[in-house]
């Protein structure tokens, strides 16, 4: 159980103090209800290069960074489709500081082109590194394009192009920061040993006086029609084995359904005695590697497959045997030893999930982006609920073959 209070501040922003006696450390953890589907198509990974802009300072403070480790702290950042999310780690005596660097650019962000510019060619040469130079790096690219045709999750949170992230201006990312970097589009969670009486004095002190925007943030996004037909591409490339890709549509990440879903992914994927990795690793010794995860978004998401396919071994045989596994979820009841014992898995990687501050800090963090903080101490619960007549509804909902993308990777030597 993780207990938490919270309190919203009269800007707008949500605050939540999750005290932690037995540690020494703080963790201040701010996420934006911002990710790569809020951008435009022709503007893509946006996001991601503004949440390195973040790191540029702010007016009063030119280096975000050297206050934080003069304080013995650490940071760092992530960001999705869906969220944007800012972390600091430090001592609780000095939990002032990332108080004080966090709310500052909240408020005051240094808007300099050199600093655009020069994050620019970071983000660039990262797209250059993980996505065109990488084998296989352009997957993801391809998946999305193929799965979404309405909805923003059709590109990366990296960008589409990297003309995207070059001709963004500094006009849009003012344009940016006054939508979506505001009080009322943001949580706040703080993990530390301090009473949450001071965390929320805290909070009023150094966060009171920033204006709200836009309530609420308007998004309208379409939502993605339902596919009606199989979706298959091929690539050849100098990459070093043949690799298959397939993805269904399934539901979003509040629905009920979610958690049926989760556990179908952990029976076909996770551990040595995963379905997946038995019969077609071991047994049938088809893939050198396979693993199945889902996408977890806020708006409907995918259900992957993938894995490296062993040598002389077709695409055919590779997909034929996947939907063999994936349609016995459907047509044969899972056997109560073996729901037990993935259930118990996912109970087990929860309770050590929790173990670590800052983890507990994120999935408070999200949890109450998705609705509702306190989420987090019913998730074991709702797993251990999810009955095989479940996993059968919910299989035969996801595992249709019209509702499918096909990525074949083949390897060109």
């Amino acid at each position: 159980m993780i207990h938490f209070e919270k309190h919203i501040l009269p800007n707008g922003l949500t605050v939540i103090a999750h005290q932690d006696k037995t540690s020494p450390l703080a963790i201040v953890n701010t996420l934006y209800k911002v990710g790569a589907r809020d951008e435009q198509a022709d503007k893509t990974g946006f996001a991601h290069l503004f949440e390195h802009f973040m790191f540029e300072g702010s007016i009063n403070i030119p280096e975000f960074d050297s206050p934080l480790q003069m304080a013995s702290g650490e940071n760092n950042a992530f960001t999705n489709s869906d969220i944007t999310n800012y972390y600091d780690m430090l001592p609780a005596e000095n939990i002032e500081t990332a108080f004080w660097l966090e709310s500052d650019r909240m408020l005051s962000l240094n808007f300099e082109e050199e600093s655009l510019n020069t994050q620019k060619k970071v983000v660039m040469e990262e797209f250059k590194e993980h996505y065109i130079n990488q084998p296989y790096g352009d997957v993801w690219h391809k998946i999305s394009d193929m799965a979404y045709k309405v909805h923003p999750y059709r590109w990366p949170t990296i960008g589409l192009e990297l003309s995207h992230i070059e001709k963004i201006t500094m006009e849009d990312f003012k344009k940016f920061f006054f939508h979506y970097y505001r009080p009322n589009n943001a949580t706040l969670v703080v993990a530390s040993n301090i009473a949450p009486d001071k965390i929320f004095a805290l909070a009023e002190k150094w966060y009171g006086n920033i204006p709200k925007g836009e309530t609420p943030v308007v998004r309208n996004l379409p939502k993605e029609p339902r596919q009606t037909a199989k979706r298959i591409e091929e690539i050849h490339a100098k990459v070093p084995v043949n690799a298959f890709y397939k993805t269904w549509q399934m539901c979003d990440r509040n629905h009920p359904d979610y958690y049926a879903a989760d556990l179908l992914r952990d029976i076909l994927s996770t551990g040595a005695s995963s379905r997946l990795y038995q019969k077609l690793v071991k047994e049938q010794k088809l893939f050198s590697g396979i693993s199945a995860y889902l996408s977890e978004t806020i708006d409907d998401g995918l259900f992957f497959i993938e894995g490296k396919l062993n040598k002389d071994v077709s695409m055919e045989q590779a997909e034929n045997s996947i939907n063999e596994i994936v349609q016995e979820l459907i047509t044969t009841a899972i056997e109560e030893n073996e729901l037990t014992k993935v259930k118990n898995k996912v109970a087990n990687l929860l309770a050590f999930n929790n173990v670590s501050t800052m983890n507990r800090a994120m999935n408070l963090a999200f949890a109450d982006m998705l609705g509702d903080a306190n989420e987090v101490n019913h998730d074991i619960e709702k797993y251990q609920s999810v009955t095989s007549n479940q996993l059968r509804d919910v299989a035969s909902k996801i595992f249709v073959e019209e509702q499918s993308c096909v990525l074949k990777y083949y390897s060109q030597q």
